[in-house]
C-alpha cells in the first residue's frame, strides 16, 4: 500500500500537518507494515511515535530508522533531525492518527465480520463468554478479544489490554476474518473509546452492563466516563444497529438515549421492570449457578446458568439481549448459556476436588459495586462464615479504595486486607486508604484471627494474606479472594512478578493438611 493511500485515510481533523521528504521517496512509497513499538520494525516499516504514561514512542525513532523504518508518523521532528534519506508524516495525534491508517491498511476488516461489542464497568468477559457460547451453538464461527486472551480457531493469545491497541485490532480482525471467522465478539473500554482504538469498528450490536465508579486516575469524574462509555453508542454503531442496555443501571436511560440518537433499534433488559424487552421472570440462585426463566420478544426461555452469583442473572439477561439482537433461535441461546464454560478469574473454584476443603472462589472483582455484588450474592448462600481476601491496586483511583473496604466490611465475617497490584506506589500506603473503610472492626494478628470476631487482618504480602485466609477456614466456609481473578502476575513496582491466585489457593488448601 503507498503512503499517499495512508495519509488520505486521515479524517480532516487528523489530517498530516506537514510533509518531510522528497515526492520521489515520499508519499508513493510502498508501505510494507505498520509498527509503534520500534522493536517490532521491519524494513519498510511506518512507525508510528506513541505518547504513553511513561514512554514516548518520540525517544526510539533513531532505533525504528536503525530497523529499516521507511516513514515516520510523528508529532513533531527533534530539531535537526537526521531522517537518513526517509520521510516523516507530522500529525497533530499519533495516536489517534493509527486507527484510521491501520484500517486502510488491513481493508477495514469489521466491516466483513459480525461485530458484537460489550462495554460496561463490571461483567463484560462474562457477557462476551456468554456470547461466543450463544453464536457458536447458532453454528457461527466466533473470534473473542477481551481482557483474559484474544481466541479464535486455534490461536491463543495473551491480552495487553482489555481493548487492543489500534493496529493490533485491525490486525487480529483481518487475521480472524483470513482463519474463516465471521463473528467477533469483543470488550469495549472506556480506555479503548476515549483513545481511539476502536476508530474504524463499526458494531452490529452493542451491548451495555452497568456504569459504576472506576478509572477515575483516567476520566477525572464519573460524567466524564459515562460519556466515554456512550461513545460506543453515538460513533460505533453501523447502520442498522442494534443496542443491548441494562436498564436497570442507573446509567441504562443515557446510553439508551445515546443509541437512539445514532438510530439504533433498542432492546432493553432488566431484573426488575417488566416492561423491558428482555425480563427476569424468575430465578432460583445456588453456590453451583442459577436456574432462571427469562421472557423475550421471541418466547420465554428455562436456562441453566452455570456462573456463580446473583449478579451473573444481569450479564446472562445482556447476553440474550444479544442474541436475540443477532436473530438466533431460542433453543440455540438456551444451549448456548447452559454449556458456558468457566470464565477464567471469574467466581472461579478452586480445591472443590479436595475433601473437607472450603469453598474457595477466586474472582476479579476490583471496584466498590463489583466487590459488593459477590459478597451480596454468596452471603445468603454460605452455610459457615464468609471470609474475604482483597487489596487495591497502586498508581490507580485512590478514592475507591475505602468505599471497596465498606462494601467488604458490610458482608465478611473475617476480612484480610492486603496487596493488589501496588505498581509503584507504597503498598503501606494503600493500605492505610484501605482500612479506612473497614470502620469499627479491629485489627487482629494470624494467632487471634480465628476466634476474634468483627476483626481484620492487614497482611501487605498477599501470598501469606492467602494462606492466612485459608487456614482459618472450616469445611463450611466460604473463601473469596478478590481483584486479580485472571492474572498470572503482580505488579510490584515496573515489574511483573509470577503470581495466580488460583495457584495460590490450591498450595494453602493443600498445606491445610488434615484440616483440608
Amino acid at each position: 500500500m503507498r503512503l499517499s493511500a495512508l495519509i488520505a485515510s486521515l479524517p480532516p481533523e487528523l489530517a498530516a500537518k506537514r510533509f518531510i521528504g522528497s515526492s520521489e521517496h515520499g508519499e508513493e512509497l510502498v508501505v510494507c507494515g505498520l509498527a509503534y513499538d520500534s522493536r517490532d520494525i521491519a524494513p519498510g516499516d511506518v512507525f508510528f511515535a506513541l505518547r504513553g504514561a511513561s514512554v514516548d514512542g518520540h525517544d526510539y525513532l533513531e532505533q525504528a530508522l536503525d530497523l529499516g523504518a521507511a516513514a515516520l508518523c510523528v508529532e513533531e521532528l527533534p530539531k535537526d533531525f537526521d531522517l537518513r534519506g526517509r520521510v516523516a508524516v507530522v500529525v497533530s495525534d499519533t495516536r489517534r492518527a493509527l486507527a484510521p491508517m491501520s484500517v486502510a491498511f488491513f481493508g477495514a476488516p469489521s466491516q466483513d465480520l459480525l461485530m458484537l461489542g460489550v462495554t460496561g464497568t463490571n461483567g463484560k468477559t462474562s457477557v462476551t463468554y456468554l456470547c461466543e457460547s450463544i453464536l457458536g451453538r447458532a453454528g457461527r464461527r466466533v473470534g473473542l478479544l477481551g481482557t483474559v486472551e484474544i481466541r479464535y480457531g486455534a490461536e491463543r493469545l495473551r491480552a495487553t489490554n482489555t481493548t487492543p491497541e489500534s493496529l493490533d485490532l485491525q490486525q487480529t480482525l483481518r487475521a480472524m476474518h483470513t482463519a474463516g471467522i465471521d463473528s467477533a465478539v469483543m470488550e469495549v473500554s472506556s480506555h479503548g473509546l476515549e483513545l481511539g482504538r476502536v476508530s474504524g469498528c463499526d458494531f452490529d450490536i452493542a451491548c451495555f452492563t452497568n456504569l459504576t465508579q472506576d478509572h477515575l486516575d483516567f476520566h477525572g469524574d464519573m460524567e466524564a466516563y459515562r460519556v466515554s462509555k456512550e461513545r460506543l453508542f453515538r460513533f460505533h454503531l453501523a447502520p442498522g444497529a442494534r443496542a443491548v442496555v441494562n436498564i436497570d443501571d442507573q446509567a441504562g436511560a443515557s446510553i439508551v438515549r445515546a443509541a437512539e440518537s445514532a438510530n439504533a433499534s433498542v432492546l432493553r433488559v432488566s431484573r426488575h421492570d417488566a416492561s423491558a424487552d428482555i425480563f427476569l421472570e424468575e430465578a432460583d440462585v445456588g453456590i453451583e449457578g442459577s436456574r432462571a426463566c427469562v421472557r423475550t420478544p421471541a418466547g420465554s426461555l428455562d436456562v441453566t446458568l452455570p456462573l456463580v452469583g446473583a449478579f451473573n442473572l444481569e450479564n446472562m439477561l445482556v447476553a440474550c439481549g444479544a442474541g436475540i439482537a443477532a436473530e438466533i433461535p431460542l433453543p440455540a441461546i438456551r444451549e448456548g448459556i447452559d454449556h458456558c464454560p468457566q470464565v477464567p478469574g471469574r467466581m472461579e473454584r478452586v480445591g472443590a476436588d479436595l475433601p473437607q476443603a472450603p469453598t474457595v472462589l477466586v474472582d476479579y472483582a476490583h471496584t466498590p459495586d463489583a466487590v459488593e455484588k459477590v459478597l451480596a450474592s454468596l452471603r445468603p448462600l454460605c452455610s459457615g462464615r464468609l471470609i474475604a481476601v482483597f487489596g487495591c491496586g497502586g498508581d490507580r483511583d485512590r478514592a475507591k479504595r475505602s468505599l471497596m473496604a465498606e462494601a467488604v466490611a458490610r458482608y465478611a465475617d473475617r476480612i484480610v486486607a492486603t496487596s493488589d497490584n501496588p505498581r509503584t506506589e507504597d503498598p503501606e500506603r494503600i493500605l492505610d486508604d484501605v482500612v479506612q473503610g473497614l470502620g469499627d472492626r479491629r485489627v487482629g494478628t494470624p494467632s487471634t484471627f480465628e476466634g476474634a470476631e468483627n476483626s481484620y487482618l492487614r497482611v501487605g504480602d498477599r501470598r501469606e494474606a492467602i494462606l492466612a485466609a485459608i487456614a482459618i477456614a472450616r469445611p463450611q466456609d466460604t473463601v473469596v479472594l478478590a481483584g486479580k481473578g485472571h492474572e498470572d502476575y503482580q505488579i510490584i513496582g515496573r515489574e511483573r512478578l509470577p503470581f495466580d491466585d488460583r495457584e495460590e489457593a490450591r498450595r494453602a488448601l493443600l498445606s491445610r493438611g488434615g484440616n483440608a
